[in-house]
């Protein structure tokens, strides 16, 4: 529970119990996805076949691909990705910590312990496109 201490108008100061804000994990997972998904080189998130079927059934899953343990005050987050040919990984992967560590901290204000990046495929579209023709 999160006390919060106000001063009264004799400048006594009064402590008040407000109760506390717990985040759902989901809430993270979202956050985390969309952060993920708007850095340049992420082809995707790579979900399991769950995800897979939602998006067939015409849902977009925002938290595909996402793992997240939310405490009260800290989280940790794993991020399972599908890169553009051609990108260099390690550049992406850390744009995409970043992103998300600054994501879930600036909206649900977690201390984000740690931000692991599982790159999961390469996104050969475009590459193939290109030899078709």
């Amino acid at each position: 529970m999160e006390e919060v201490t106000v001063n009264t108008p004799q400048n006594n100061k009064k402590t008040e119990n407000y109760g506390g804000v717990k985040i759902a994990d989901e809430v993270v997972k979202i956050i985390a996805g969309i952060a993920a998904s708007e850095v340049a080189g992420v082809a995707g998130m790579s979900g399991g076949i769950v995800g897979g079927i939602a998006e067939r059934l015409g849902r977009k899953n925002l938290s595909k691909g996402i793992k997240a343990e939310v405490g009260e005050k800290e989280t940790d987050v794993e991020v399972s990705i599908i890169v553009d040919y051609g990108v260099r990984i390690p550049e992406v992967a850390f744009q995409v910590q970043q992103k998300v560590k600054e994501a879930i901290q600036n909206m649900a204000g977690l201390k984000v312990k740690g931000v692991i990046i599982n790159v999961q495929g390469v996104n050969l579209s475009e590459k193939e496109e290109k030899e078709e023709v």
